[in-house]
C-alpha cells in the first residue's frame, strides 16, 4: 500500500488520519489497469461499511474490459465521458430499495471505498451525471434498486491531458468550517 503523507493545501481544524485530507476525486487518469487483487480490497473495505440492521444494501456492477468499459460509456453524460474514458475501472453503484435507508447506507459504502483507494495510491470519481434509465436497461438492473452513482478508479493522470477547461477543476477542494456544519442543541 501507498504512504499517505498529507497535502499542505489541505487542513483540518483537528487532527486526523492523512487518508481524509488526501482523498479528493480527480478527472485525469492514467490508462493503466488496476491488479485484481488492489481492486478487490477496495470492494472488501466497501463490504464492511456499516449498515442498518446488517442489511448491506449496495452492489457493485464493474467494468474493467474495454467492451464493458464502453457499454458503460454509452450512459454516462458527455461533461462525464470526456474525461472518465481513460479510467481503467468503472462501477455503478446500486442499492436495493427495500432498506429504508439504503441510500445512506450505500454511500458509506461509497465512501469505504474511496478511503481504501486513497490508501492504495488510487483515485476515484464519483459521478451523479449518468442516465439512469438507460443505465438500468443496458445492465438489466431490476426496478427494486436505485442507481446511485458511476464511479471511476484508476490512478491519477496529468492534468494537462484534461480538456483546458477541467485543467483548473483538476485540484483538491476545500471544506466548509466545522461551525458552519455541526450545531448544538436544535437548528441553527
Amino acid at each position: 500500500m501507498s504512504e499517505i503523507k498529507t497535502k499542505p493545501f489541505r487542513q483540518a481544524e483537528h487532527e486526523i488520519d492523512p487518508v481524509y485530507l488526501n482523498r479528493w476525486s480527480p478527472r485525469s487518469f492514467l490508462e493503466k489497469e488496476v491488479s485484481e487483487e488492489v481492486l478487490m480490497r477496495l470492494f472488501e473495505a466497501a463490504r464492511w461499511a456499516p449498515s442498518a440492521n446488517n442489511l448491506q444494501p449496495w452492489k457493485f456492477i464493474i467494468a474493467r474490459t474495454k467492451e464493458d468499459r464502453e457499454k458503460f460509456h454509452s450512459f454516462i453524460n458527455d461533461g462525464n465521458r470526456i474525461w472518465c474514458e481513460k479510467a481503467p475501472v468503472l462501477a455503478v453503484l446500486i442499492s436495493d430499495k427495500e432498506d429504508p435507508v439504503h441510500s445512506f447506507d450505500t454511500g458509506t459504502a461509497w465512501g469505504y471505498l474511496s478511503l481504501q483507494a486513497t490508501r492504495e495510491g488510487l483515485v476515484t470519481h464519483a459521478m451523479g451525471g449518468f442516465q439512469k434509465d438507460k443505465a438500468r436497461e443496458i445492465l438489466n438492473i431490476p426496478e427494486n434498486f436505485d442507481l446511485q452513482v458511476v464511479i471511476a478508479i484508476g490512478y491519477q493522470g496529468e492534468k494537462e491531458v484534461l480538456p483546458e477547461n477541467l485543467q483548473a477543476r483538476e485540484q483538491p477542494s476545500s471544506r466548509k468550517p466545522l461551525k458552519e456544519i455541526v450545531v448544538e442543541g436544535e437548528f441553527k
